[in-house]
């Protein structure tokens, strides 16, 4: 008989964290929380000798990896087998489609062997911007970010990330001499507005729970602590940046909340005045702006506009009384984003689950949604930096179709394929198909599913289906391509992603409905759309497993609180499962920012529903499913230990039950293991898990 992880898991130790009563009083309850003694500040972390606290917090992780190590040694070849095969659809050398931007035509480019990005442009021969495989030299983790270039093409401004807690230092590099500069920004968001004088820019820093706070004029060639300060955003629950409107006439100072926002703006040729506020924030007045042919262009829910809508405002009358309506409201239309355009205003909408393009001439003589194919898809203009071009780049992409990039001419209605993402290897697209149904919930609500599978599946209760869902910020899950996912339909899995409440895919109400007080509509979705899919026979019965990230983690977290017996196996990827003591803590990043997301505990009604469903606070004995958890060390939204203290509590009062797997990446953050193909280490090592689960595991041994 082949050994499993369920087999492994009875014959190794699982460790035993140490356990330091420690107890949360407010609203007069009680939490014991005899785990929290693993929680380390930035300044443990990044201490030159660690403490004893720090160094038990470091061997407890270093134990849990070896464990997880250890009960899926069995399946180290199939780990293998899945890496290579998932790069090996991916072409090492690549080239992303040029776009034109101030006179220069720029692109990424992979080369193969090397994990990480080359930026460079093209005018009359090509110049490297940015090689970051020698930037990312001697470094575990590195991400370089918002590539910024200044008005006269001279002088190159990028963010530098090399731990993975997403803290930028801005670096700057001479494009005429290729000398990178000695400045240096510290404690940024990573991005920079440029003033038309090619010296002064403005950029976002952020404090010590880096929450971006402050926006500050720095000018080239002086040290940081000269740089002024010219906005503080005081209000805890708000952040701040600041960019170009894309007609380049105006710096804009954005701040923003969950559900409100406020904008300043500065002419980019007067660096040094004042800015302006365009209109003051309006609890739960959303608004955004950009600039073209002498006129303001927003984008709000004002008036009750919940699914938005579009408004101009002329240049020197900002607030809302001048406002007037362009596009009004549509009840069953979400405007999500604008581009402007000389001739045309290009919108970005929803409907009924999907997204579409809308092009409207400014003449009125036009007014047309690009047509796509496929019932389940995703499409989205991307990197339009020009205002006087005629020609939209948008990106496409579907279950079954990998991510093509298109041109289209808006006059003539021409959309020309420039280049559809290469999968090498077998792959045929024609061998697999994708459908969109609508579940049923519990309060009668119909849910979007979007399904993918090989050709030749039946629905005849005998496959193992892998259901994935976020359902928080607004955030929609679209139908997308995925390299990796091959591997596990080609091994006969279904995939599935459920559009559930607290996502935006059928519009602003969707958001709304999966919030605050209706968060566990979230979860309740999730749920019935398990069982409905297992009810219609895409899955077996004993083979339904689940997936979610961060928030999707939460979502992991309470499903399997909720209904322990209808998963076999759930991947929990940096989960958010510790929700009462992260939200009252707000030296944590993203809390005080959160509070219209999820409701600040502080007051007794949010801190009640809270409690209801926290995943750490409501674990009991009950049989649960087998879990493969992953956590980063340095991770600035989740914070490591919350994963840790979730593991250690569900062992606790599971002693005998089901594998609890915590992977922890010592060098990273948030997004994983940074480089092109390193991340699938992780991937392959989820999947292993999955297959094992569904008895797949010998399919490649």
């Amino acid at each position: 008989m082949k050994t499993s992880i369920l087999q492994q898991a009875r014959k190794i130790q699982a460790p035993i964290a140490a356990k330091k009563e420690y107890i949360h009083i407010l609203h007069n309850d009680m939490r014991s929380d005899p785990y929290h003694w693993m929680r380390l500040t930035d300044e443990q972390k990044n201490q030159l000798e660690p403490d004893h606290q720090t160094l038990s917090v470091i061997k407890h992780l270093q134990d849990e990896n070896q464990y997880t190590l250890q009960v899926m040694k069995h399946l180290e070849p199939l780990k293998d087998k899945m890496y290579e095969e998932i790069i090996g659809r991916i072409k090492p050398t690549d080239m992303s489609v040029p776009y034109p931007k101030n006179g220069y035509m720029y692109m990424t480019k992979y080369e193969e062997g090397l994990e990480y990005p080359i930026y460079s442009r093209i005018k009359e021969k090509e110049e490297i911007l940015i090689d970051a495989n020698e930037r990312a030299k001697n470094h575990a983790f590195y991400d370089v970010q918002r590539i910024n270039v200044s008005p006269d093409n001279n002088v190159l401004a990028f963010g530098e990330d090399t731990v993975g807690r997403r803290q930028y230092v801005i670096r700057f590099k001479n494009l005429t001499t290729g000398e990178f500069f000695e400045e240096s920004l510290d404690h940024t968001t990573g991005s920079v507005a440029w003033a038309n004088d090619n010296k002064t820019l403005f950029y976002a820093k952020k404090n010590a729970s880096l929450r971006p706070n402050k926006i500050f004029r720095h000018v080239m060639g002086t040290p940081q602590e000269m740089d002024v300060e010219v906005y503080s955003e005081n209000d805890e629950t708000f952040y701040t940046t600041v960019f170009r409107s894309k007609s380049g006439s105006f710096i804009l100072i954005y701040s923003y909340s969950t559900t409100t926002q406020e904008f300043r703006y500065l002419s980019t040729d007067n660096p040094t005045e004042d800015f302006i506020l365009f209109h003051p924030r309006t609890r739960k007045l959303e608004y955004q702006i950009d600039h073209i042919h002498n006129s303001w262009y927003i984008r709000t829910n004002k008036d009750d506009a919940f699914n938005f809508k579009i408004m101009t405002a002329p240049l020197d009358k900002t607030e809302s009384s001048h406002w007037t309506d362009l596009i009004s409201h549509r009840q069953e239309v979400l405007v999500e984003s604008l581009e402007l355009f000389d001739d045309h205003l290009v919108l970005s909408e929803r409907t009924l689950g999907n997204t579409q393009i809308r092009i409207m001439r400014w003449d009125g003589s036009d007014d047309h949604i690009i047509p796509f194919p496929e019932d389940a898809y995703t499409a989205f203009p991307y990197q339009n930096y020009e205002c006087h071009s005629h020609t939209l780049r948008l990106q496409y992409t579907s279950m079954t179709t990998p991510v093509t990039t298109y041109d289209y001419d808006m006059n003539s209605k021409a959309l020309t394929l420039m280049k559809r993402q290469e999968v090498l290897g077998n792959f045929d697209q024609t061998r697999y198909h994708s459908e969109k149904i609508f579940v049923p919930s519990r309060d009668g609500v119909a849910i979007p599913v979007s399904i993918v599978y090989r050709k030749g599946f039946e629905k005849n209760g005998r496959s193992p289906l892998l259901l994935y869902g976020y359902g928080s910020y607004g955030h929609s899950t679209d139908p997308y391509f995925s390299f990796a996912r091959l591997s596990l339909l080609d091994r006969g899995f279904v995939f599935a992603i459920a559009h559930i409440r607290g996502g935006e895919e059928m519009g602003r109400k969707w958001y709304e409905g999966g919030k605050l007080l209706y968060k566990k509509n979230t979860f309740n979705d999730f749920i019935d759309c398990g069982r409905y899919l297992k009810a219609r026979k895409y899955c077996a019965n004993d083979k339904l497993f689940a997936m979610g990230g961060s928030a999707g983690g939460l979502l992991m977290g309470v499903i399997i609180n909720e209904e322990p017996e209808l998963w076999c196996g759930v991947v929990a990827a940096v989960p958010f499962v510790d929700v009462i003591s992260t939200m009252l803590d707000t030296s944590i990043p993203l809390t005080t920012g959160e509070f219209d997301e999820w409701g600040n505990p502080a007051f007794k009604e949010y801190y009640d529903y809270m409690k209801s469903y926290s995943p750490y606070d409501n674990i009991d004995s009950k049989p649960y499913p087998a879990l493969f958890v992953t956590s980063g060390y340095h991770d600035s939204q989740v914070q490591y230990w919350e994963p840790t203290k979730w593991v250690a509590k569900m062992r606790e009062y599971n002693p005998n039950g089901k594998p609890v797997l915590l992977h922890t990446n010592l060098e990273a953050g948030h997004g994983g293991a940074s480089g092109r193909f390193r991340q699938f280490r992780e991937t392959a090592m989820e999947y292993a898990f999955l297959l094992d689960l569904a008895e797949l595991a010998h399919v490649d041994d």
